[in-house]
């Protein structure tokens, strides 16, 4: 991981935080300028993802929490794939060396990076007088020619998507002191719930085999379901007809929403849910639902993929069309 900084200095930040994270022979303890990675016949699966403070993170948040989002957002795009996680690398950017936020950072990406067996191999540390940023790319493996790519749709097969849509958002709103802390503010165990969706998102990876095996496109939900959908279903050259009611909300987020703090286009275009939406033809569907039920991964089937020519619609408990203003985030 070489520098700007002094080479003395980055060379003990790099052994004392770093060096214990990196378990794979290919990373060489970190003391060269590259890291060997090994496809063992299989195709690599390459992602990346930043987060920034004050756009993916609030300043203060804990530090552990930081690179478990960091990782884990990586890792979701992979489990989208039908990847196994391999590896990744690190660019790490800070104002300052903060000794305790350094060692609870390392302590949660060392922690996360044993579960999801995705050790690090390798990047660099920078100073920077801006926002701390913290910038992963992940490596994942799956045999050849079956990776799963958002271009495979076809008209005709289910919608399905993972966990909950919204509670991230929700969560952010709460950090923020918005409408549904005000809401919440006597049920702690649902604020902390909510808190913990954005702060520390649950990758997939338990269902990627299955993924792999039974859908025929996927992509994870980081941007909002209604906008992650619209790219998935122009990607395939399809479109999508959703039944709203089915869309899966926490208990939480259904009080919220009953009692008029947040709208449907709050949950479905905020963002940060990091779950898998994908398509699956019927005779896979139940194949599917049956290993997400032994992984203990919720998965619900919300809508048809139906044809091009049709519009994109969200359909409520009457079969009426939901209109929406904004169907995701948008850095720009």
């Amino acid at each position: 991981m070489a520098s700007e900084r002094s080479a003395s200095g980055e060379d003990s930040l790099i052994a004392r935080y770093f060096k214990p994270i990196a378990t794979d022979p290919g990373a060489f303890g970190l003391r060269d300028d590259a890291a060997i990675f090994r496809a063992d016949g299989d195709d690599i699966v390459v992602t990346t993802d930043a987060v920034v403070e004050g756009v993916h993170f609030l300043p203060g948040d804990p530090p552990e929490t930081l690179a478990r989002k960091a990782l884990r957002v990586n890792l979701s795009d992979l489990a989208a794939k039908g990847a196994a996680p391999a590896g990744f690398v690190l660019t790490l950017a800070l104002r300052a060396v903060d000794e305790s936020w350094l060692t609870a950072f390392a302590r949660g990406l060392g922690e996360d990076a044993r579960h999801y067996a995705c050790p690090l191999l390798g990047g660099d540390t920078v100073s920077t007088p801006g926002p701390v940023t913290i910038s992963i790319t992940a490596f994942g493996r799956v045999p050849k020619g079956e990776m799963v790519r958002r271009s495979g749709a076809r008209p005709g097969e289910r919608i399905m998507v993972t966990g909950t849509i919204g509670d991230a958002a929700i969560g952010l709103d709460i950090l923020k002191g918005g409408a549904a802390a005000q809401a919440l503010s006597g049920d702690a165990t649902a604020r902390d719930r909510l808190v913990g969706r954005y702060r520390i998102p649950e990758p997939r990876n338990a269902l990627a085999e299955a993924i792999r095996k039974h859908a025929s496109a996927a992509m994870d939900v980081s941007d909002g379901l209604a906008g992650d959908l619209a790219k998935l279903c122009a990607a395939s050259d399809v479109s999508a007809v959703i039944d709203a009611p089915s869309i899966p909300i926490s208990n939480a987020a259904k009080d919220l929403l009953t009692g008029g703090v947040v709208n449907l286009e709050d949950l479905i275009a905020g963002g940060d849910d990091y779950e898998v939406l994908c398509t699956v033809p019927e005779a896979a569907s139940a194949a599917l639902v049956e290993e997400a039920r032994r992984v203990g991964v919720a998965l619900t089937s919300i809508g048809t993929v139906v044809a091009a020519t049709e519009r994109l619609r969200f359909l409520d408990d009457q079969g009426g069309e939901i209109p929406l203003k904004r169907v995701s985030y948008s850095h720009f």
